[in-house]
């Protein structure tokens, strides 16, 4: 039997921000969307919350809660998932560093805080 020949798969290293990889005009807004979207989900899945009392707790709709735990952060906007966090008993704090060539901002999340 002859072997057969392994196609070379070709790939590209992504630069760790998905959608600046996309070339989306508001690359850094979607990324930084997302990465405190995913802290809120985070700690609302480990609370284990009902959606009926996640909807409660941050003062939105059944349906909105729905989307939240569905990961889709792009229909809240960022002053909103921020305001979730603070309902959620979190402190946010921005840190602002000099922008280094050929680097993605980096979020960093736990339970405690957000730092941009």
């Amino acid at each position: 039997m002859k072997k057969s020949a392994r196609k070379k798969i070709e790939f590209e290293e992504g630069s760790g921000n998905v959608f600046a990889d996309l070339r989306l005009t508001d690359a850094d807004e979607l990324y930084a969307r997302a990465q405190i979207g995913f802290g809120v989900h985070k700690i609302l899945k480990d609370k284990g919350l009902k959606q009926r009392e996640i909807a409660e707790l941050l003062g939105i709709p059944q349906p909105e809660v729905s989307h939240l735990v569905n990961g889709h952060f792009s229909r809240f906007t960022t002053d909103k998932l921020l305001d979730f966090l603070k309902r959620l008993d979190r402190k946010v704090t921005i840190r602002i560093t000099p922008h280094k060539p050929m680097t993605v901002p980096h979020f960093l999340l736990d339970t405690g805080k957000v730092i941009l």
